[in-house]
């Protein structure tokens, strides 16, 4: 099998997950009488999907999801907010799906779980459970950037939030004069969406080329590499001149005073490095290290790294019986923390708690992940892998030969092509949490 035929292979498989397939977990025949309560919190990539696919698989337990937004906005294409290229609505999706299919939605904020008494307690009352499913997120470490904080967050965005967020960022650059100075500070890792920052500055690399063509982005980061790094210094140079007197794009890694320590947020100047190296923005984007979101914390499912350790099989926490954790809070090994990780991993999950309250055994899963990245106009790349689950079951890892990156040889109409996928990716994903 060639690598072009296996990369075609993962997609189609990726496009099957997304419409409702699992790779590796069978379907799971209703039971009568097995009937339970289940509690998930959070209603994104993980905890959506999990909701619905657990009435789905079986329809006589009592599904309750506990999130705190009336709606939710997708990190994924939200960048191309930023470039002008979609609307922030076209991100925004209900939950109305979701009740469509039984699932009683609930907008509340949790704040703790009792693990004795098997409650989620949130601002709206305590609802009991069964099995819980906790999919929160990241939070933000603004504490590690002296100055940042959620006020300063205002005038100096983080976006990595998509809402309100990518309107602020996207209003500073609407508003930023031509010649301006566009700073994008990238956190060190892990960090939710690995290739997001530097699609950011892509998409607002292609926004700046077509509209404000004497502007630069500076990309001052926390690592010595980074995500797909061949692929996206290729598409600057063919696109933006990276490398060249005329870039608009400029990349400085934590060798080279990259790493950010402090913002000014009047002034928009980072504080940089070793040396305090101030850099001053006309538009300054802060993206800070992160950690489990607020709940898993509240709720003794993180370790010392700030995670969540699971069983990798059934997602169950190893810190908090009957509990699962889904998402980028998990610690999923070579996994990495992605909206489609989430996705195959609240599947799985799913799989699990059904298998759980019928009484019967879970089979051992294999989960995907395809995360696409849109350069510029017309020039996209990718990545899918599948991953298996170790005969120790002690690690998630990539099974080799199946998936792979865009080829550096990949032609123009093969670039194109993957911005077609990605928009039908981006339309399969969400039509599976939400439709």
């Amino acid at each position: 099998m060639s690598q072009i035929t296996r990369r075609d292979f993962i997609k189609a498989s990726a496009a099957s997950v997304a419409a409702g397939g699992l790779i590796g977990v069978p379907h799971i025949a209703k039971a009568a009488g097995s009937a339970g309560k289940v509690v998930v919190v959070g209603g994104g990539a993980g905890g959506a999907i999990a909701a619905k696919y657990i009435r789905m698989m079986d329809s006589s337990i009592e599904v309750t999801l506990i999130e705190k937004n009336p709606d939710y906005h997708t990190c994924f294409l939200s960048n191309e907010v930023l470039s002008g290229e979609r609307t922030l609505d076209s991100i925004r999706f209900t939950y109305e799906g979701l009740k469509g299919h039984g699932v009683k939605v609930v907008q509340a904020e949790a704040t703790g779980i009792d693990a004795d008494k098997k409650v989620v307690k949130t601002s709206a009352g305590d609802f009991p459970y069964d099995r819980a499913v906790v999919s929160p997120g990241v939070s933000l470490k603004y504490d590690t950037i002296e100055g940042y904080d959620e006020a300063a967050a205002e005038k100096v965005p983080h976006a990595w939030k998509a809402g309100s967020q990518t309107a602020i960022l996207r209003k500073q650059l609407e508003e930023m004069k031509d010649g301006g100075l566009v700073v994008i500070a990238a956190p060190p890792n892990p960090f939710r969406c690995p290739p997001g920052p530097y699609e950011r500055a892509s998409q607002i690399a292609h926004y700046l080329k077509n509209n404000k063509p004497k502007s630069k982005i500076l990309i001052m980061d926390a690592k010595g590499k980074f995500s797909k790094q061949g692929l996206f210094t290729q598409g600057w140079k063919d696109l933006y001149g990276y490398g060249t007197d005329n870039s608009i794009i400029e990349w400085r890694p934590v060798s080279e005073e990259g790493k950010a320590t402090g913002v000014n947020a009047a002034t928009r100047t980072l504080i940089s490095g070793e040396l305090d190296t101030e850099t001053k923005a006309d538009v300054l984007n802060v993206i800070p290290a992160q950690t489990a979101g607020k709940i898993a914390f509240a709720a003794g499912l993180t370790d010392d790294s700030g995670w969540c350790p699971v069983n990798k099989k059934t997602f169950e926490s190893t810190l908090v019986g009957d509990v699962h954790v889904i998402g980028d809070a998990s610690i999923a090994t070579k996994m990495p923390k992605s909206g489609y990780s989430a996705n195959s991993q609240g599947k799985v999950c799913a799989t699990a708690v059904v298998a759980a309250l019928q009484g019967k055994d879970m089979i051992t899963p294999s989960y995907v992940n395809t995360c696409y990245s849109i350069v510029g106009e017309d020039y996209g790349i990718s990545v899918a892998a599948v991953y298996r689950l170790s005969e120790d079951g002690k690690t998630i890892a990539g099974v080799k030969g199946a998936g792979g990156l865009t080829p550096t040889t990949a032609t123009a109409a093969a670039r194109k092509r993957e911005v077609t996928y990605a928009y039908s990716w981006f339309k399969n994903i969400t039509h599976d949490m939400f439709g």
